[in-house]
């Protein structure tokens, strides 16, 4: 099962599943998972091959989905779900494939599409870091300054790295192997009923006005929200306002 972190006490509320997206960790989702354990338990989970949890040879929708659905039952079965990027589409598929287990989806900048942008460059930029000259994080954010000129990215990419064991605490090889099923999105059919909100960061433009259709076929109550003044990274760019949002939605 995937590596999971615990906060706060069950309550009469169902827990909430915090689901990260390409190359993140449970631990990038500490202080938003702390907000919301005020009113609820808060799972949060290293997705194959990130973090802590077990390596495997494929990063599929499906699969990931799968992953979900067992940590799900894992804790009562039945849960809310707040994916972000990739973690979102892994959420939207788990929905619609095991509706029973999931109360309230919220997906964070993401639509259900294949996109054409490549994170792989991030990858080669990470296999250039010589870790065996690596002795403190700032050494390997000088490393990848080169390849990686945005100093967020590369903080983010950074909570992956593990200095002590000198190792990316990330399977490189099968993310970059898999990265065009990574940006993209499953053959899968069909619709749910469950409420779900689309939320997107305004600068943003992961989600656009013509992928609502496509969201609508298989959410049909799916609804529409976009938080001023961030980007991708949402909940790192407006985390009160990310959490306002959230209890606003799984509280209803």
């Amino acid at each position: 099962m995937l590596n999971t972190v615990l906060t706060g006490a069950p309550t009469q509320h169902p827990p909430l599943l915090i689901v990260h997206g390409l190359f993140g960790s449970a631990r990038n989702w500490g202080a938003i998972a702390k907000r919301m354990a005020e009113s609820r338990q808060v799972i949060t989970v290293d997705m194959r091959n990130h973090g802590q949890s077990p390596r495997a040879d494929n990063q599929s929708y499906h699969d990931m989905a799968g992953d979900l659905a067992e940590v799900i039952m894992a804790h009562g079965g039945h849960a809310d779900v707040v994916g972000h990027s990739m973690g979102g589409k892994a959420a939207m598929v788990l929905t619609l494939t095991r509706p029973e287990l999931v109360r309230r989806l919220l997906v964070g900048d993401i639509a259900p599409v294949a996109y054409s942008h490549s994170q792989s460059h991030l990858i080669a930029a990470m296999r250039g870091v010589d870790l065996s000259a690596v002795s403190t994080r700032s050494d390997a954010d000088r490393a990848l300054q080169s390849e990686v000129t945005d100093r967020g990215t590369r903080a983010f990419l950074l909570q992956s790295l593990d200095v002590k064991e000198k190792m990316w605490r990330l399977n490189l090889d099968v993310l970059d192997a898999e990265m065009s099923g990574i940006t993209g999105w499953p053959k899968i059919d069909g619709q749910v009923e469950t409420p779900a909100l689309f939320l997107s960061g305004a600068e943003s433009d992961y989600v656009l006005p013509e992928h609502r259709e496509r969201i609508k076929g298989y959410f049909p109550n799916a609804r529409f929200a976009k938080l001023p003044g961030a980007g991708h990274w949402l909940h790192a760019d407006k985390p009160r306002e990310f959490v306002a949002t959230l209890h606003t939605w799984f509280d209803a």
